[in-house]
């Protein structure tokens, strides 16, 4: 444990940093984007919004390489890679003069993610952290949730300032020289060995993890619940806007963030000692209630605010947990490979989500319905999560009743 805190806590603090500059840029930067480019060149919201889904698509394809990448060139390697491909794709975003220019910055944008974001802070803090993963990984992507405290209100505010052209490169280039050493600093090679923690046998192949059932009992249900908590983020404000106004749902939003954070950190203390599915089921339902208090009482301020600080508390531990399951239930070394999968199948899933859950809008006429699906999705995500537990728990009974050894049971507990 020791060795842990000693050798891991500056890798956290540098994956901290990336976090707040990768999703502070790639993640929370393109509503910036969009409004800003719209005002200086009157560009259409689909074409402006069409390239940031190319970014996270291209990203999503190469996630399955990460973990690759990183055992071949280093950890501080893949990450500054990442950090610098961002930042240039969105400075190059920002001096863009016609929209085709904004695909050929957004696919370095797309490269740069796949090498700066969870899968990548992930895997690297895996090599460090073994009894403390948990802890460790709730304290980096917290970073996560600072870069959307800090890059989006910085872009906006120096974009008042110093215009949209001047704002990007220099928030970018103040915030690679505070961060790269940090992670260069940070980050020592290579790190300690990722211990087995079962004897189930390992997945070498991206065409054997796509025909694993026990990959898709993770990246199923998460692609579900992560794309019902980017729809909601995207169609949040049109639902709420006429029901408490710009003031009360700028508060709702606030609130919502700071509750992430929070929620992030406050599972941390806890969620390295307990079983990580029932634990997401219960974060999906609790989603899915959140939602259902707004959608059932639209005419009580109260219940939309207690319903967005619910649904806030468990959006950072949505993008946490798939890695503690895969670390537990996979062989280590098939763990890059599994979470570069899983997260990809998720992306795929998010990217896709605003769209499909716009026609459902259009179809109804309103954003009660899309909060509907998004329960519906939720309540699907958590119930397929436990699946697997409640099939390993049968599994168990019927070796017991077929008078199976006391070491067959504790040798056997995740397969």
């Amino acid at each position: 444990m020791a060795g842990e805190f000693h050798t891991g806590w500056p890798v956290v603090l540098a994956c901290f940093a990336a976090a707040i500059f990768a999703w502070g840029f790639a993640a929370f930067g393109p509503a910036v984007y969009l409004a800003e480019l719209q005002r200086q060149h009157g560009w259409s919201a689909t074409a402006i919004g069409s390239a940031t889904t190319l970014a996270f698509i291209v990203g999503a394809g190469l996630l399955p390489w990460t973990g690759a990448a990183v055992n071949r060139f280093g950890a501080r390697a893949v990450l500054t890679g990442g950090l610098l491909l961002i930042g240039a794709g969105v400075v190059g975003v920002s001096q863009s003069t016609a929209p085709w220019q904004l695909y050929a910055w957004n696919l370095l944008i797309g490269c740069g993610w796949a090498g700066a974001s969870s899968t990548a802070i992930s895997t690297i803090l895996a090599r460090y952290f073994d009894r403390r993963l948990g802890l460790a990984l709730s304290i980096a992507l917290t970073g996560a949730s600072a870069g959307g405290f800090a890059v989006a209100p910085g872009l906006v505010a120096l974009s008042h300032l110093s215009g949209f052209r001047s704002a990007v490169p220099e928030l970018a280039l103040l915030l690679i020289v505070l961060i790269l050493p940090l992670v260069w600093i940070g980050i020592r090679q290579p790190g300690l060995a990722m211990p087995s923690q079962v004897s189930s046998p390992s997945l070498s192949t991206r065409s054997a993890t796509l025909r694993d059932r026990r990959f898709w009992s993770v990246a199923g249900p998460f692609a579900l619940a992560i794309s019902a908590q980017v729809g909601v983020m995207v169609y949040q404000v049109s639902y709420l806007l006429p029901l408490i106004g710009i003031g009360g749902t700028s508060i709702a939003l606030i609130c919502s963030s700071i509750a992430g954070a929070g929620g992030r950190l406050i599972t941390s203390a806890f969620i390295d000692r307990l079983d990580q599915r029932p634990v997401s089921a219960a974060t999906f339902a609790t989603q899915a209630g959140a939602l259902s208090l707004m959608i059932t009482m639209p005419g009580s301020p109260a219940a939309l605010y207690i319903g967005s600080v619910m649904f806030g508390l468990c959006m950072g531990n949505v993008v946490a947990l798939p890695s503690l399951i895969i670390r537990r239930e996979f062989a280590a070394s098939s763990f890059s490979l599994v979470l570069g999968l899983s997260t990809a199948v998720g992306q795929l899933g998010y990217s896709l989500s605003p769209a499909l859950l716009g026609i459902v809008r259009d179809l109804t006429g309103g954003c009660r319905a899309v909060l509907g699906a998004c329960v519906a999705l939720q309540l699907a995500a958590a119930l397929l999560i436990v699946y697997r537990t409640v099939e390993r728990f049968l599994g168990r009974q019927r070796r017991w009743g077929n008078g199976g050894s006391h070491q067959d049971r504790l040798v056997r507990p995740h397969l």
